[in-house]
This record gives structure tokens, sequence and C-alpha cells, in this order.
């Protein structure tokens, strides 16, 4: 029953989202805590993907695409194995290491934008996605680790040894035998990856060069920022004429 209301709680702000584009604008002023569209108007998503700038739409979103399978990719490749080092191998300074990556998480990306542009420039990936991509594997790091190593070090101790008796080496057990175990963690911590890379926008704002290399959301503000709402108002205001003449009869000399 919990797992129900908090469920509904989730989606219900997802579905008012998803069926407010099916409204028009006088749906959306005169009644907008409707759930249901009335009538439904297709064209507000039509316009998007098939329309004429349709292309744009594509292209941010293909770029988008590319940044996160890169992005995510790396996070949980190197993260799984440096969650497995951490906590099944038996180093000195393996807890300070560990410590280093924790602190991670206590830089923002914002706060490293300006060395981050500089080292990017200088090996040549400014204006190209992979430069994106590399910057945010590396951030989301830190929570990957975090995440993954408790659960690597859960595995019992015998299952290991057992392998280790059947000829399987430590690579051989942590890619045959802790990482099938491990898929609900994986499965985590790459949602969070892909939600991370997805949105982001400060990195792309930075590091991207020109509107063809845009991702989503840098369209999303653009667009916005181009175009204004177009809903109707309330009640029609007065012409500039009407306000003038209103307040020349109302000033104390004519004026």
């Amino acid at each position: 029953m919990i797992l129900v209301v908090v469920a509904s709680v989730i989606l219900i702000p997802i579905a008012y989202a998803v069926l407010g584009g099916f409204k028009d604008n006088g749906q959306l002023v005169g009644d907008p805590l409707s759930l249901i569209p009335s009538p439904w108007v297709l064209s507000n998503y039509t316009d998007v993907i098939f329309g004429a700038n349709a292309i744009v739409f594509w292209r941010e979103a293909l770029n988008s695409l590319i940044i996160a399978v890169v992005a995510v990719g790396l996070t949980v490749g190197l993260a799984s194995l440096a969650a497995f080092t951490f906590a099944r191998m038996v180093f000195p300074g393996r807890e300070a290491f560990y410590l280093l990556f924790t602190l991670g998480l206590l830089f923002p990306s914002a706060v490293a934008i300006l060395p981050l542009l500089i080292l990017v420039r200088q090996i040549g990936l400014e204006g190209n996605l992979l430069g994106v991509a590399l910057p945010q594997a590396a951030f989301g790091l830190p929570l990957t680790i975090i995440i993954l190593r408790p659960f690597f070090k859960s595995i019992p101790v015998e299952l290991e040894d057992a392998a280790k008796i059947d000829g399987c080496s430590s690579f051989g057990f942590f890619w045959r035998i802790l990482l099938p175990l491990a898929r609900p963690a994986l499965a985590t911590v790459s949602v969070l990856a892909v939600v991370n890379t997805w949105n982001a926008f400060l990195l792309p704002l930075i590091l991207l060069n020109g509107a063809d290399q845009w991702t989503l959301p840098l369209g999303v503000m653009n667009f916005s920022t181009q175009y204004v709402s177009d809903r109707p108002a309330s009640s029609p205001s007065p012409s500039w004429r009407s306000c003038r003449r209103s307040c020349s009869m109302w000033s104390p000399n004519g004026s």
C-alpha cells in the first residue's frame, strides 16, 4: 500500500505534465487543474517531432543520447572496477583512497568549470561531445562507487573462494560471477547516471560550440528565450491610446 501511494505521488505529476501537452492555450488558462484535455490537441507534439523544425529536435536528442551513452558506459564500467577493488581486495591505503573518492561528492561541476574548460581546451576536446561526456563520467564516479561498494562487499567470501578453487581469477570472479549478481545495483547506478547526464546543463553550455552541438536542455532553454508564451489573456487589455486618454482625463493639468 505504501509503495502504491509513493508511486502515485511520483507518477501523477508526470501524467499531468504529459497530458497538459495535449491542451490548447484556452484550456491551460481557463481550467489549468483539469487532467483530461477536451479537445485533444495532437499538434503540440506532432509539430515538434514531425514539423518543419523537427530536424533540430532530433539533432539535439541525438547529441544528448551520444553523451549519455558514453558517460554512463564509462561511469558504470570504471566505478564497477573501482568498487570491486575497494570491496574485495586488501592493500595499504585502501580506505584513504576510498575516502578520496567520497570527497568528490563535495565538489560540484560548477566549482571546477574554469580549470575544466582550460583542460578540455588543451587536450583538443572543446566543442566536441566527448569533451562533455568525459567530465560527466568523472563527476559521476564518486556516487556510483559509494553505491556499488557495499553491494560488492555483501557477496559471501565463500563464493569467491569456491571460484578460485575452480581456477577462476580475480577478474574472472568479477566478470563472471559478481557482475551478474549485481544487476540490481548496476541498474540503479545506471539510471542515476543517465538522469544526471541527460539533465546536465552547465557543462554542455560551456564546453560546446554552436547550435549543431547543443543537447536537449540547451535547446529547450534557447526555445524558451527565443519565443514567448502564446496564452490568451483573461480580458482584453486596452490599447496604449485609450490608456493615454484615460490618464489625461485624470491628470491635474489635463496633459
